[in-house]
C-alpha cells in the first residue's frame, strides 16, 4: 500500500528528481509517493462515503430540462413539471423513478462552469484542473486521486471507469489506473482460460511465473513511466483470476438488466451495485453516459438523443441503484454524483428547438453518501440565465472545484494536499488554491 507521509528532510534519504521519474527504476514508479513530499493546511473532511459513484453526463445537460425547471412554451404539455418538498421541482415525464424518490435527492442549483468548450470542461470535472497544455499530462483523474488516498483494499481495484475517461492515475502509479471493463451480463472472458480442463489454473500460474522470471530485469529498470505502470496494473489484475466472487461481480441477470436498463448506463450501474455489497475495495467509478450535447430536438422523440431517452434512461438506471443500495444498507455510505461540464442556453429553445453551450449556469444532483436530500441549495433567474441566490456558505456560485472538494471530504481525504515530488517538479493540488475564491467543499449539502 502506498503511504502518505511527510517526507523528513533527514541524512541519507534524498528526494526524489526529475531524473529519477526519467530514468529510475520500475519500483520508484510503481510506488511513487512512499514518502511524498505532501502539504496540507491540515483540513477537517467530512468523512461520510466509502465510495463514490460519479455519472457524467456527457455533452452538457440542460438544468432548464433537467433539475431546475422554468414555465414557458417550451416545455412540452407533458413534461408534468412537479413541485416537491424542499424547493425541489422537476419533470415526473423524464424522471418518474426519481420522482419517487425525491426525499433521497439533493439539487445544487447554483453551480457554474469554467468552460465552454467539451473537451476543456469535461478535463476539468475529471479533475477539477484546468487543461493546461503543459501540465495536462501530468493532472490524474479525482478518481486516481481517491484510489491513492484509500489504497488498493480489495481484489478489485479503487478506481473503475465506464464509457469515456479522458484522465487516469498519470505519476501517481500503476496500481491506480481505472479499470475500464466492458459491462456485460456474461462478465468478462478473460478471467479464466480454461483450455486445458483441470490443470488450466496451474498451467496458466506455471505460466506467469515464467513470464515473471523472464521480465524481471524490465520491471526492476523500467525504460519508462508507461512500462512500470502497466507492470503494477499488471500484477492487481492477476490477483483477480480464478476468484469466483470477481467473477460475479461483472455478471448479472435479465432481470437486473431490465430494471436498470439495458444501455451504456444501467448495465455499469449493476457492476457498480455488485462491487460495492460484495466489499471489493472500490472507492470511485465514473459513469459516462453520452448524448447530453442537445443543439436540435431537446423535447423531439425522433432525435436520437431527447430528454425523454437521455433522462428516462439515467432516472431507470440510478433509480435502480438507489432502491437496491437502500436494501443493502450500503446507499449511505455511497456518494452519488450526478453533473456535466456545463449548463446550456436559457430560456427559449434555438432555431433547431435545441439549447446551446452556457457556462454561467449549471446543475448537479446528489444522492446518498452522507447528503441531506429533498431539497435544493441555490436558485437561478426565472429564464435561468443567472444565478441570483448562491444559498451557501461561500456567497458565490459553486464550482467544480468546490464539487470535487466536496467528493474529497465525503471520501475523508483532505482536499487542501498537495503533492510537490511530480515528474515535472511542480507541485500537484488536489484543488489548486484561490485567494480570492476559496474553493472548498460545499458542507451544506451534508446531513
Amino acid at each position: 500500500m502506498i503511504g502518505r507521509n511527510f517526507r523528513k528532510n533527514c541524512p541519507g534519504h534524498a528526494p526524489l528528481t526529475r531524473r529519477h521519474f526519467l530514468f529510475g527504476s520500475a519500483a520508484a514508479m510503481l510506488a511513487p509517493h512512499a514518502d511524498a513530499q505532501v502539504t496540507t493546511s491540515g483540513a477537517a473532511p467530512k468523512g461520510t462515503a466509502k465510495t463514490c459513484i460519479f455519472i457524467n453526463m456527457n455533452g452538457g445537460p440542460s438544468h432548464l430540462d433537467t433539475w431546475d425547471p422554468k414555465d414557458g412554451p417550451w416545455n412540452p404539455s407533458d413534461a408534468k413539471i412537479t413541485q416537491y418538498s424542499g424547493g425541489l421541482s422537476f419533470s415526473k415525464t423524464y424522471f418518474p423513478k426519481l420522482s419517487a424518490q425525491a426525499n433521497d435527492l439533493l439539487v445544487l442549483r447554483s453551480c457554474s462552469s469554467w468552460e465552454a468548450a467539451h473537451e476543456r470542461g469535461q478535463f476539468y470535472i475529471q479533475t477539477s484542473h484546468s487543461q493546461n497544455p503543459a501540465l495536462a499530462a501530468e493532472i490524474p483523474h479525482i478518481g486516481a486521486v481517491i484510489g491513492y488516498e484509500k489504497g488498493v483494499k480489495g481484489l478489485l481495484p479503487p478506481f473503475m471507469a465506464f464509457n469515456q475517461n479522458l484522465q487516469g492515475a498519470t505519476f501517481l502509479g500503476g496500481a491506480f489506473q481505472p479499470m475500464m471493463p466492458p459491462a456485460t451480463r456474461t462478465g468478462l472472458s478473460t478471467l479464466t482460460h480454461n483450455y486445458f480442463g483441470t490443470t488450466s489454473q496451474q498451467r496458466f500460474e506455471d505460466r506467469y511465473q515464467l513470464l515473471r522470471d523472464l521480465d524481471a530485469p524490465l520491471r526492476e529498470t523500467a525504460a519508462n513511466v508507461d512500462v512500470s505502470s502497466y507492470a503494477g496494473y499488471y500484477a492487481n489484475a492477476k490477483a483477480m483470476m480464478y476468484n469466483p466472487a470477481v467473477d460475479g461481480v461483472f455478471k448479472f441477470s435479465t432481470d437486473d438488466e431490465g430494471r436498470y436498463g439495458a444501455n451504456s448506463i444501467g448495465r455499469p450501474l449493476i457492476v457498480a451495485r455488485n462491487a460495492i455489497q460484495n466489499k471489493m475495495g472500490l472507492a470511485f467509478v465514473s459513469v459516462t453516459q453520452s448524448g447530453w450535447d442537445t443543439h436540435i430536438g431537446i423535447t423531439d422523440r425522433s432525435q436520437g438523443s431527447n430528454i425523454y431517452q437521455l433522462g428516462g434512461d439515467l432516472d431507470r438506471a440510478v433509480g435502480a441503484l438507489v432502491d437496491d443500495l437502500k436494501a443493502s444498507g450500503d446507499l449511505d455510505k455511497t456518494l452519488i454524483v450526478m453533473m456535466g461540464e456545463f449548463g446550456r442556453t436559457p430560456s427559449v429553445l434555438n432555431s433547431r428547438g435545441g439549447r446551446d453551450h452556457y457556462r454561467p449556469v449549471m446543475n448537479v444532483a446528489m444522492i446518498g453518501g452522507g447528503v441531506r436530500g429533498g431539497r435544493e441549495i441555490g436558485q437561478s433567474s426565472a429564464p435561468g440565465a443567472d444565478i441570483v441566490d448562491p444559498a451557501w456558505s461561500a456567497g458565490r456560485p459553486i464550482y467544480p472545484d468546490d464539487i470535487a472538494a466536496t467528493i474529497y471530504s465525503a471520501m475523508g481525504i483532505d482536499w487542501t494536499k498537495g503533492i510537490d515530488d511530480t515528474p515535472s517538479g511542480r507541485r500537484f493540488n488536489y484543488i489548486n488554491p484561490n485567494p480570492d475564491l476559496n474553493f472548498r467543499p460545499v458542507n451544506e449539502v451534508f446531513a
